[in-house]
Order: C-alpha cells, then sequence, then structure tokens
C-alpha cells in the first residue's frame, strides 16, 4: 500500500457528511408537516429501537473489518485482505436477518409496552429490512477503508440519505390518506430503501474494482502463495469480535452518559426543594433537547477523521514506519483542535445569540440553556481529543483501553453531577460540569495510553498554541461583529454576519499563525493551489517583520 496520511479520506468524508446532513434536514422538518404530532409520536416509537439495534451491529465490525483488511494490506496480502472480507460479509448477513426478524416478528412485544401507540407496530415493521441492508453495507465500507479508499464510503452516504429522503417523504404522502399510522410507516420504511440503494451502490463499485486486471492478478498470486495452513474460519471471525466488541461496548457508553443525568438530574434538582416539577423537566430539557444537541454538531467531521485515520495507523504501525506513525497521530490531534476550537469558543461568545436564533418561539427556554450550553462548549476541544486517541489507541490494537477510560469518566461525571446539581446555585448546569469533566478524564488517560504505546511527542506550540491564539482572534472579532450588527437588524442577521465573518477571519488566522504546514496544505485536493496561497502570505509576513 502506497504511504498517505489520513487527510485526503477525512476530507471526503466530511464533505459527505456534511451533504449527507442537509439532505436529512430537507427530511425531518417536511416529514413532520406531513403527518403531524401523532404521526411523528408513530414515527419515534419505532426509530430510536432501531438505531440500538443498529449499533449493535455496526458500531465496531465495520473497524474490525477497516483494521484487519488493513493490516493484510501491509503485507500486500489482496487474497487474505478479500477473505477477511468474505468471512466478514457472511457474519453481518446472518447478524442482520437476526436482529430483522427481532424487529419485525417481535414488533407486537416491542409496542406492546405503550398501549397509546399500538399504531406504531407498522412503523417498527417497515424500518426493520434496514437491518437486514445496512449491516452488509457496512461490511463493504469497512473493506474500502481498510483500503484507504473513503470515495465508496462518502458516495454511499450521500446515495443512502438521497434515497432515505425521496422515499421517506412520497410513501408519507401516499400513506396518508390511510391514517397516520401507515404514513409514519411509509417515513421510516425510507431508511430501508435508502440503504438497500446504499448497498446496491457498494456492490457496484466493489465488482468495478475486483474486474481490474491488477486486482486479478493480485489475488491469483495470493492464492498461490497462500500457506497450506490457512488461518481458521473461527480464528478470522474471532479477530473480528475481539476488536469490535469493546468498540460496540464503547459507543453505548454515551448513552450511558446520558441515562446518568436521567437518573440523577432530576432527582437531584427535586430534592433541593427549590424548583416544582414543570421547572425541573423544563430544565432537563434545556440540557438535553437544547443544549446538548448543538455540541454534537462539529462531531460529524471529527468522526469522519477518525474513521480515515484507523486503516493509516494500522498501515504504520504494521510496518513499524514510527515516523510515519508519529506524524499521523500529530496531524490528526492538530486537525481535531483546528477543527475544534473555533467552534468553542465561535458557541461561548454567541451562546444566548445562537440559543435565541435556533429556538424562537421558546425564548424563554433558549435563554435558560445558554449557560448550559456555555458549560458544555467547553467539552468539545475534549471530546474530539478522546475521538482522534480512541481511533489511535484502536489502531495499534489497544482498542479495549478507551472504553476502560470512558467508564472512568462517567463514574466520576455520575460523582460529580449528584454532588453539583444539588447545589441550589449550580443546579443543572452541575450536570453540564460533570459531562464536561468526563470528557477531559477520558482525554488525558487515552492521551497518557496513546503516549506509552506509540512514544509520540508533541510541539504544543504548534498543535495548541497557535490555533488557540487564531480562535481566540476570531472570538473577539465575533463579538464585535454581532455587537455592530445588533445595533441595526435583528438576531438573526447579527448572528449570521458574526459567523460568517469568524469564520473568514479563523481561516485567515490559520495562516498568519502558520498553524498549518506547507507540507500538510500539499496532502489535501487541490493541494498546490492551498500551498501558493500559504506561500504568498508567508511571504507577506516575512516582508512586515512578523517573523
Amino acid at each position: 500500500m502506497t504511504k498517505k496520511t489520513f487527510m485526503y479520506g477525512a476530507l471526503i468524508l466530511s464533505v459527505a457528511g456534511i451533504l449527507s446532513k442537509i439532505l436529512g434536514a430537507f427530511f425531518r422538518i417536511p416529514l413532520t408537516n406531513i403527518i403531524g404530532a401523532e404521526g411523528m409520536g408513530f414515527y419515534q416509537a419505532a426509530y430510536p429501537i432501531y438505531i440500538q439495534l443498529l449499533t449493535v451491529a455496526t458500531a465496531g465490525i465495520p473497524v474490525a473489518i477497516s483494521r484487519l483488511v488493513s493490516e493484510r494490506m501491509v503485507h500486500e496480502d489482496l487474497y487474505g485482505a478479500r477473505r477477511v472480507f468474505y468471512i466478514a460479509l457472511t457474519l453481518m448477513s446472518a447478524l442482520g436477518l437476526i436482529l430483522f426478524s427481532v424487529m419485525f416478528f417481535g414488533a407486537d412485544l416491542i409496542i406492546s409496552r405503550i398501549p397509546s401507540l399500538n399504531g406504531a407496530i407498522y412503523a417498527v415493521r417497515a424500518i426493520a429490512p434496514a437491518l437486514i441492508f445496512v449491516p452488509v453495507m457496512a461490511t463493504f465500507r469497512g473493506y474500502f477503508q481498510g483500503m484507504q479508499d473513503m470515495r465508496p464510503t462518502g458516495i454511499s452516504q450521500i446515495v443512502e440519505q438521497f434515497f432515505r429522503v425521496a422515499a421517506g417523504l412520497g410513501l408519507a404522502i401516499v400513506f396518508l390518506p390511510q391514517g397516520k399510522a401507515f404514513a409514519a410507516a411509509g417515513g421510516t420504511f425510507g431508511a430501508a430503501a435508502g440503504a438497500l440503494f446504499g448497498l446496491i451502490l457498494m456492490i457496484i463499485l466493489f465488482l468495478h474494482a475486483i474486474r481490474k486486471p491488477e486486482h486479478r492478478q493480485a489475488m491469483q498470486a495470493g492464492k498461490l502463495q497462500a500457506r497450506a495452513e490457512e488461518e481458521p474460519v473461527g480464528k478470522v471471525v474471532y479477530q473480528i469480535f475481539a476488536i469490535a466488541i469493546p468498540i460496540t461496548l464503547g459507543a453505548s457508553i454515551m448513552p450511558v452518559l446520558q441515562n446518568i443525568d436521567l437518573a440523577i438530574v432530576t432527582d437531584r434538582l427535586a430534592a433541593t426543594g427549590m424548583w416544582s416539577d414543570e421547572q425541573v423537566r423544563s430544565m432537563y430539557g434545556q440540557l438535553t433537547a437544547f443544549a446538548t444537541p448543538i455540541i454534537n454538531l462539529p462531531f460529524m467531521v471529527i468522526q469522519a477523521i477518525t474513521i480515515s485515520m484507523v486503516p493509516t495507523v494500522v498501515s504504520a504501525w504494521k510496518r513499524k514506519d514510527t515516523e510515519f506513525l508519529h506524524l499521523n497521530i500529530r496531524l490528526g490531534i492538530r486537525t481535531a483542535l483546528i477543527l475544534g476550537l473555533p467552534c468553542m469558543v465561535g458557541i461561548m461568545a454567541l451562546t444566548a445569540p445562537i440559543m435565541r436564533l435556533l429556538y424562537p418561539r421558546q425564548p424563554e427556554d433558549a435563554i435558560g440553556a445558554a449557560p448550559i450550553l456555555f458549560i458544555l462548549a467547553a467539552g468539545i476541544l475534549f471530546l474530539a481529543s478522546t475521538q482522534i486517541l480512541t481511533a489511535v489507541l484502536q489502531g495499534v490494537g489497544r482498542q479495549v483501553i478507551p472504553v476502560i477510560n470512558l467508564l472512568i469518566g462517567a463514574g466520576v461525571k455520575a460523582v460529580i453531577t449528584f454532588t453539583l446539581t444539588g447545589i441550589p446555585s449550580l443546579n443543572i448546569k452541575g450536570a453540564a460540569i460533570g459531562t464536561v469533566s468526563a470528557y477531559a478524564l477520558a482525554a488525558v488517560l487515552n492521551f497518557m495510553q496513546v503516549r506509552k504505546a506509540t512514544g509520540v511527542r508533541f510541539d504544543w506550540k504548534l498543535t495548541l498554541g497557535k490555533p488557540l491564539a487564531a480562535a481566540l482572534v476570531m472570538g473577539m472579532v465575533v463579538l464585535g461583529v454581532y455587537k455592530i450588527a445588533s445595533m441595526f437588524s435583528g438576531n438573526l442577521i447579527s448572528t449570521a454576519a458574526s459567523i460568517c465573518v469568524g469564520g473568514f477571519v479563523y481561516l485567515i488566522m490559520i495562516f498568519v499563525t502558520g498553524s498549518i504546514t506547507r507540507d500538510e496544505l500539499a496532502t489535501l485536493p487541490k493541494g498546490e493551489g492551498l500551498v501558493k496561497i500559504y506561500e504568498k502570505v508567508l511571504t507577506k509576513r516575512q516582508r512586515d517583520g512578523r517573523m
């Protein structure tokens, strides 16, 4: 395999993820307008169950496939990599059929726990076929990711979302005359339709790849050179699960953190005797429904980086190419901070305006959630670092460590949340502090383990100092622009203008501070053009005597 950093693949997945989110935005709001609150009740009764089962199937196995394929491609063993893929494909097909059966044939039992939503049984059964298609599609994605080709994953994400939106909204309209329950079922079937078309695309791309003459030659050579004692199927399955299970457990810890809030926060707030039940529910909603979703938005791009990093780290680790391994680890952390710091500072600078912009019909709750959002914004830095460091540990075969560290963080969160939410002056903000503390501790523990495992060292001036300086300048500009613009216009225009100006200023400051090096720019698509811009800025700085 050729040596290349993860940046190209990360950019592809980031763009695909953004486009997918934009398409997704054209689904939920129109669907709500079509089927109304009653129909969305049926929809919401089915969709979370589907997501839970899907997490079991797809949280860890694609990463495991990616890693095992990448390990074999280090030795140019295309035959071995393809064998891992076929075994995983069989495994995931079987798992998908099992999960489909559980959801489809168990729909009566699932919905019986909520008698008021009996009609949701149609939505549950309509979305169940997606559990067949998505795990199989995830297997193809894992294979291509292991080959360090992120294009099929990115394209399939867009295709999947497009057909989800088209089929879901179209069927909701078609079935609406039959009743809200049937319309909701049409909406949930969009997930199955999108997954089916995404899978068809992946199959086409896979067949195209294996029919290339160089691939056929490599496969034939692999068969001829295959050892007489080939790895048993059971051993490969064990390797897949040994990697996948810890990752799946790690993915389930995020809901655990949310359940800690559910279990502790409301009881502790009520125990103070300071607030009514209605006020307690409102404060909890400000945390979970108003502030937390905003914090989750930046991690779509960070997730793209982690997916792209794993095979690159695996390849360098298996080749014992320490220099290239360290390069990618440092680049991963710096990229996460370069992306995360402006999000953190920008949200902190515009906390109240952002909340008023997003929730104009709930002004009291929006303002009440602003201090919570301010605290949670600090967690962006730590959660971004945690995700990158987790990808590194997964790549070097230490996938259990991030799970342990997150569990430790969850325990600390429980203690801090219990203690601080009982203090009336902190109340719900104590839960936000607990969440940030959990991410901070997990990030520190992961960092220590990455250093221990790889020996990597960081230039903290370049890694943190320069991007932070750029972000702080951006934050001051954002505040200034908002204050000036708000004198002449409303919150919508003022907030939008300050965000746009802030983004432009940050981009300039990244170049001015030298937060990105010339060689790193060259690794990106159209890197030559970016390098020319960088050199112009650098030349100007030298002329001005700033270096």
